[in-house]
């Protein structure tokens, strides 16, 4: 899932110095990143990307499952409802929207653990991306370090000279890939609703 490290990249936030006296006698220091090409050359990404892609699939058979168990019983009380009685085709309509709302919030759940991983697997690439810009940041007195590629970004023209995205990917890429994350617990498997068999006539 490619979107993984695009939507990482607006993690990278403005990164600031502190307040010092310095500021107020000599110019502020700028420099920008492009943080979506140092995300795709970061070390560690193809190995997280594979690594999500692995282990969510398990919470993609379960959405699927859901999905086609309710499209089947749909389908089923669409070819079936003209022949029942008024009694049972309310009953059979509200066991159908019961389930509906079982599996959306089961589905919910699983979407929101499938994102829960995915920010697991990209923290310790983030969290050494913030360290090497934390240390250029330090190392040669920059004030401000913007990132050109976030969203809602008002430059349109900028010295070339502050450009240090080269500079960072040459870091991390010294740096290599940082500890992987810990493997996911397998997710809880979904239990059968209440009203999945079809009720008798």
């Amino acid at each position: 899932m490619k979107m993984i490290f695009r939507v990482a990249a607006i993690a990278v936030l403005l990164v600031a110095a502190g307040s010092t006296p310095a500021y107020a006698q000599a110019p502020v220091k700028l420099g920008y990143i492009n943080a979506q090409q140092i995300l795709a050359a970061a070390p560690g990404r193809d190995a997280a990307e594979r690594q999500f892609e692995s282990e969510v699939g398990s919470f993609r058979q379960q959405i699927q499952r859901m999905d086609d168990s309710l499209r089947v019983m749909g389908e089923a009380f669409q070819r079936e409802q003209a022949s029942l009685t008024p009694a049972v085709r309310q009953q059979r309509g509200q066991a159908l929207q019961a389930l509906e709302t079982s599996f959306q919030q089961r589905a919910a759940q699983l979407n929101q653990q499938m994102q829960q991983r995915q920010a697991e697997l990209i923290r310790p690439i983030m969290d050494q991306l913030n360290r090497v810009l934390d240390e250029i940041r330090r190392a040669d007195g920059y004030a401000f370090i913007f990132d050109v590629s976030s969203a809602g970004q008002a430059i349109v023209a900028a010295d070339t000279t502050l450009n240090l995205t080269d500079r960072v990917i040459a870091r991390l890429t010294a740096l290599g890939p940082p500890p992987a994350a810990a493997p996911a617990t397998a997710p809880a498997t979904t239990p059968q609703p209440a009203g999945v068999t079809r009720p008798r006539q």
